[in-house]
Parts: structure tokens; C-alpha cells; sequence
């Protein structure tokens, strides 16, 4: 019988569990040679995104593969290619070194390049597909390298085909990034603009990649410190009419307009509204400073997470009639 194999310094919540079988991928031909994966399978990057519930009985692929090339460039723009098992901050801080904007506003979040565009990232106004050309997977039935080009991915808020119907199917092996080497600043959303007064520093994609981390690190927990996978809900989007009916109990309901017919409301402000925010039952808890935020102070069980969550859930949908969806993959 073999031994189990620790996740908990492979993901970001940090829970104590395991699982049977693991393997690292730092190539395309290493995991082709492991195909076909058993059934019961987890592809691995930067476990930001994750709650275990329990161990995991299966076999558990860890995304390694490296590496960032220029592809093509003009007077304006680079394509740069990088490995699906890059580090997504490390990859933001190396294109702000060679002067390429485009990721500034995505500093700091956790995770991996590969799963970076399942979940379509996003952060003070700039979404991955923002700056998204194409994408290299290997399909997991064929074996066959295939490229996905932007219609392909069908983004969305947090979403893309990989969630959906093409969900399990590919393991992202290398994305493509189109990256400005012109002044193009965002500095329209969140509170980007106020922490760049206050500190008078010049405007430059650096200058704005330092305010972005500046901000997370005061509102959010270092995993390192406390386990925690950033944002655990979405913020709803919910239709207009809707929106009204609330205003006229919640004058102060913060919303976002999304389209004509559309908008998002701020989830953690639901979530404090109802007195969740520095809510702590053991070592499970919501962030005394973030209310988007389930953090384990130690020894938590993801079970426990999870259900912490569910009450979260259940509380919101009474008070607002709006069921919040989780953006972390729950994994049973």
C-alpha cells in the first residue's frame, strides 16, 4: 500500500490533506506519456483556486512546465509565450522589468500562467482576456497539442469553456499574451488612483503593479501566513429591476453596471452587511478585513470551510434573495 503524499504546502488554504498518487509535469512529452490519466484525476498549478473537502483518491498532475519567449513584436506590441507552469506574479513582475504593460493590474494574485485563463482572471478593471492571443493544451483524449484561439475560450466573468463544456479536457501547456509597449494606464477602478496621489509617485506600469500590491497586501492575507484562496465567492450579476427593488431597502447598495440590462454587486458587501466579516469558529473564519475572504488559521478541515461557506450562502440568499456562487473550485 502506498504512502499517502501531502498537498498542504501545494495549495493555498494549506489543509492537511493527501492524496494516493502524484506526479510532476515540467514537459509536453512527460505528460503525454502519462496518458490516458486514470479517472480520477486533479491537474495541479498553483492550487490558489482550490478547496479539498477531503483527501484526494487519485492521482494529482502538478503543472511545472516553464518558460517565457518572445514571439513576435512590433513598434507596439510583443507576444511573449510562457509555460503554463509559471508563477503568475513572477511572470507580472518580469514584463514590467522589460517595460511590457498589459498585467500591471493583475499583481499579486496567486495561481499559475496555465490556470490563469480558466478562470479568467481579473482584478481593478483588467481581465486576462484583455490582453489574451491564443493557447497551447493538450488534449487529455487524444494526446494532440491544440491551440485555442480567443473565440475558442469563451470568457466571461470569472469563466470560460474550460469550466464548461470543455471542463476536464485540456491540460494548458503554454499561453500567449499580446503586451503593450506603449503608455496605456488603467487606473480607473478600486482605489489604484488614491494610493498613486498619496504616494506622488510618477505614472508608469510599475508605479501602478506597486499600488495594486500595496492595496491587496492590506486587504488580504498572505497564504504564506494564513491559509486562504483569495476572493471564495463571485460578485453576482444580476438583472436591473432586481437592482432597484434592493435599493429600496439598501440605499447604500454598491452596483456596477455590466450592460444595459445587468450589473454586479459587490459580494463582500453583501457578506459584511449580514456581521460575517472577522467571523471565526475555530480555526475557520472570514478575514477581519476582507469579507470575500474564508481563511484557515491553522488546523481547519476543509469540510468545515465548506460548510462555513454554505452558511455564508444561505444568509445572503434570506437577506438579498441572491444566491452567491463560489469562484474556488470545490472539490468533493
Amino acid at each position: 500500500m502506498k504512502e499517502p503524499i501531502s498537498l498542504k504546502e501545494l495549495h493555498t488554504f494549506g489543509l492537511a490533506v493527501h492524496t494516493t498518487s502524484y506526479t510532476l509535469v515540467e514537459t509536453e512529452a512527460q505528460l503525454q506519456k502519462l496518458l490516458p490519466l486514470p479517472p480520477v484525476h486533479l491537474i495541479l498549478g498553483g492550487g490558489s483556486n482550490l478547496l479539498f473537502t477531503q483527501d484526494f483518491e487519485g492521482l494529482v498532475v502538478h503543472n511545472k512546465i516553464k518558460g517565457i519567449e518572445r514571439i513576435k513584436e512590433d513598434d507596439k506590441t510583443v507576444l511573449i509565450r510562457v509555460g503554463g507552469g509559471e508563477v503568475w506574479h513572477e511572470l507580472v513582475l518580469w514584463c514590467i522589468e522589460q517595460g511590457y504593460g498589459g498585467l500591471e493590474n493583475l499583481s499579486l494574485i496567486p495561481g499559475s500562467v496555465g490556470a490563469a485563463p480558466i478562470q479568467n482572471i481579473g482584478a481593478y478593471g483588467v481581465e486576462l482576456k484583455d490582453v489574451f492571443e491564443y493557447l497551447e493544451a493538450i488534449n487529455l483524449s487524444t494526446g494532440v497539442i491544440e491551440t485555442l484561439h480567443f473565440k475558442d475560450c469563451a470568457f466571461g466573468y470569472r469563466d470560460s469553456i474550460f469550466k464548461k463544456k470543455a471542463k476536464g479536457k485540456y491540460f494548458i501547456t503554454r499561453v500567449v499574451l499580446r503586451l503593450s509597449k506603449e503608455a496605456n494606464f488603467n487606473i480607473s477602478y478600486g482605489a489604484i488612483r488614491e494610493v498613486l496621489e498619496a504616494s506622488q509617485t510618477p505614472l508608469s506600469i510599475r508605479s501602478i503593479s506597486n499600488a495594486v500590491i500595496q492595496i491587496r497586501t492590506q486587504k488580504l492575507p498572505d497564504p504564506k501566513k494564513i491559509g486562504n484562496s483569495g476572493s471564495f465567492f463571485k460578485n453576482p450579476i444580476v438583472k436591473n429591476a432586481t437592482i432597484k427593488e434592493l435599493q429600496k431597502i439598501h440605499l447604500s447598495l454598491p452596483v456596477y453596471p455590466v450592460n444595459d440590462e445587468e450589473s454586479k454587486l459587490a459580494a463582500g458587501w453583501l457578506i459584511d452587511q449580514l456581521g460575517w466579516k472577522g467571523y471565526r469558529s475555530g480555526d475557520v473564519g472570514v478575514h477581519k478585513q476582507q469579507a470575500l475572504v474564508l481563511v484557515n488559521y491553522g488546523n481547519a478541515q476543509g469540510s468545515e470551510i465548506w460548510e462555513l461557506a454554505q452558511q455564508i450562502q444561505a444568509s445572503v440568499q434570506e437577506k438579498f434573495g441572491i444566491l452567491l456562487e463560489p469562484e474556488v473550485n470545490i472539490l468533493p
